[in-house]
Formats: C-alpha cells, sequence, structure tokens
C-alpha cells in the first residue's frame, strides 16, 4: 500500500470514530458526519442542525492531501487531530498544520510546508 493510501484510510478511520461518537450525544437536533472526496484527498468533519432556534452549521475538521503531506486546514478537537495521526503512526514531517500562518509553522514540531 502506499503512503497516500494509507494516509487516506488512517484519516477516514479517525475521523470515523469521532463522528460516530458525537452522534451518540443527546442532542439529536444536530448532525455529525463525515464528508469525503477520496479522488481529490478531502476530508471533512461537519455539523449540521439546530440549537435553541440557532442554525448550527460548522466544519470541526478539515483535512486534504496536498504535495504527499496530510495539510489539517481546521482543527477544532480539544487535542487536535495531528495528534491522532502521529498516534496511529503517521511522522510528523508528513503533517503540515496549514491553519497556522505559514511563516509560523516552523515554530511547530510539525512539517513547515506542503
Amino acid at each position: 500500500m502506499d503512503k497516500l493510501t494509507e494516509y487516506s484510510a488512517i484519516i477516514r478511520r479517525i475521523l470515523a470514530e469521532y463522528v460516530q461518537l458525537c452522534n451518540h450525544r443527546p442532542n439529536q437536533d444536530i448532525e455529525t458526519f463525515l464528508i469525503v472526496d477520496e479522488p481529490n484527498g478531502h476530508y471533512i468533519w461537519m455539523n449540521l442542525g439546530w440549537q435553541k432556534g440557532d442554525r448550527i452549521t460548522g466544519m470541526t475538521v478539515y483535512i486534504r492531501l496536498q504535495n504527499g503531506k496530510i495539510c489539517i486546514e481546521e482543527d477544532w478537537t480539544e487535542n487536535g487531530i495531528a495528534n491522532d495521526l502521529v498516534g496511529a503512526g503517521i511522522n510528523k514531517e508528513d503533517i503540515v498544520l496549514a491553519f497556522h500562518e505559514p511563516k509560523m509553522r516552523q515554530y511547530t514540531d510539525f512539517a513547515a510546508a506542503s
């Protein structure tokens, strides 16, 4: 299995586990789901619904595969989805925290560019 195929499977598995946990919460008016565009390398954990009369729409995590790296574009998890990816065996050098400004990425433990 090539690296990007393996990364795709790991990303899908981790995000699917989070989505499954979220869908077991008491508020059934908010749906949590995973959007996958595998041919183009896009993975989105999305929330949609209603809470106390307010419309809820939002991305919790957006990951894309780009130039052989995992680019985390959006991450609203408590511990950081990058840590889950590292825990699953992905090297930090293959993960870009793209939600940080490019000149600041050098100060993270992860890849500086995609």
